[in-house]
């Protein structure tokens, strides 16, 4: 059974944690970890999701079962197939993004050579 937008959702922002994370660390031989407790906590002070630490939980549970992710000596994994399915995920989202950061990093009009403006 493939996984439901809101397991996509919780994988994905999992993924991007790993991924920003160990950035900061890549010149160390040194990777990251996690127990499901710290992530539930970093998605409410993130505020990436609005449910409850126990709904989190579940959908945690159910990756689990579905060998998206691992969690053995208290610390939560991507597996193969959840890293596969992270890197396809994230290949739907980034052009988005790319546009979003895009837009926020300069003026949009500085694109343009004449921007027509009309009155409301």
């Amino acid at each position: 059974m493939p996984a439901t937008k809101v397991q996509q959702y919780i994988l994905f922002a999992l993924g991007k944690w790993f991924e920003e994370a160990n950035e900061r660390i890549k010149y160390k031989p040194l990777e990251v970890s996690l127990s499901k407790n710290l992530f539930i906590d970093v998605v409410k002070r993130a505020e990436f999701a609005k449910k409850q630490p126990r709904a989190l939980y579940k959908n945690l549970e159910i990756l689990e079962k579905k060998k998206l992710i691992s969690y053995q000596n208290k610390e939560l994994w991507l597996t193969k197939k959840g890293e596969k399915l992270y890197r396809e995920i994230n290949d739907k989202v980034m052009p988005y993004v790319k546009v979003f950061r895009k837009l926020k990093e300069r003026d949009p009009t500085s694109y343009t050579k004449k921007v027509q403006t009309v009155f409301k």
